[in-house]
């Protein structure tokens, strides 16, 4: 792809970034006394369909739609962007099989812009056919599948697909010419092995089972993270505090809230430099983890809003934005 298809792209996603939520705005939606008032102050930046009807999830929905359409319009190349789906469709397989294996129906639990949809997942599943998905699905697929229908172990089957997620992304960043993606890759990885060392370590798991969870990546030892998780919350601080996440140790100390939190700013960090690049898919890239970002927070707000929790509360755990 030429410069020159690049900066038409980045000049559009520029024009966009002056409406992203700025620290300022969630500050003052942090503020307001209620879920209403979040809505109205959403509305009136331009959140929703434009309606009178103030629902949080449609609008949130809504958002998430706009972000995917201004991507899909802008992106000279969108097979870049698969990589963002792989949570979705790993969670389709999972939902998928839970339902096949325990022949419990739920509703919506699936989601259809991926690449195989809920039904196609389901039907895939019934049949037995994983050969038909995509890399090595197949081979995590009919594992957790056996898993799940001899030990009835839900927990276990959630981890072999969402370790397989995990080295599908970092396959993914390894063989991406571009750098966010290998970025972004990275991080992912990292940070999800970090927080599954944290929760081991809360609920006593063992070694064998963290083995199971993490996925390999280059800037984290699993097997260092999972000695010191053996050890302790203090041990595994003191493992970050030697590494390039040693922001997280700190955050580790403070809080199970302030941890969550800068698992998130994480990535907020990791894509800012990409608002000085205007010749290569960054800043689409960067644009579209800050829209997701920023619908997560306003999540996090409102759902504070309707449980009643003091602003404090909501302020401590809402998440950095990009601009």
């Amino acid at each position: 792809m030429n410069e020159l298809e690049y900066t038409f792209a980045v000049a559009r996603i520029r024009a966009l970034e002056a409406s992203l939520l700025t620290d300022q705005v969630i500050d003052q939606l942090v503020n307001s006394p209620g879920e209403k008032q979040c809505l109205e102050l959403l509305r009136e930046r331009g959140w929703g369909d434009g309606g009178n009807d103030l629902d949080a999830e449609e609008m949130l929905k809504t958002e998430e739609k706009k972000t995917w359409e201004v991507i899909r319009e802008a992106a000279p190349d969108l097979n870049v962007f698969d990589v963002f789906s792989y949570t979705k469709l790993y969670h389709n397989l999972k939902a998928a099989i839970k339902e096949v294996c325990t022949e419990v129906r739920n509703e919506n639990i699936f989601y259809d812009d991926c690449e195989i949809s809920g039904e196609e997942m389901l039907r895939i599943v019934e049949n037995k056919e994983f050969s038909r998905l995509p890399g090595k699905m197949p081979e995590a697929a009919q594992d957790a599948y056996d898993t799940l229908l001899h030990t009835r172990d839900g927990q276990l089957c959630d981890v072999i697909i969402d370790k397989a997620a995990l080295e599908a992304i970092y396959a993914v960043g390894q063989d991406s010419e571009d750098e966010i993606i290998r970025n972004y890759a990275e991080s992912t990885v990292a940070i999800a092995d970090i927080k599954i060392a944290v929760r081991s370590q809360k609920t006593g798991k063992s070694m064998e089972f963290m083995r199971r969870a993490m996925a390999e990546c280059e800037s984290i030892s699993i097997e260092q993270l999972m000695k010191a998780a053996l050890s302790g919350m203090d041990a595994i601080g003191e493992y970050l505090s030697g590494t390039s996440y040693s922001e997280g140790a700190q955050a580790l100390s403070d809080s199970p809230s302030a941890f969550e939190r800068w698992c998130d700013n994480r990535m907020i960090q990791t894509i800012r430099p990409q608002k000085y690049n205007s010749f290569s898919v960054g800043p689409l890239v960067a644009y579209l983890i800050a829209r997701e970002n920023e619908i997560k927070t306003v999540r996090i707000i409102l759902t504070g809003k309707q449980n009643g929790f003091s602003d404090e509360a909501i302020r401590e755990r809402v998440r950095e934005m990009y601009v």
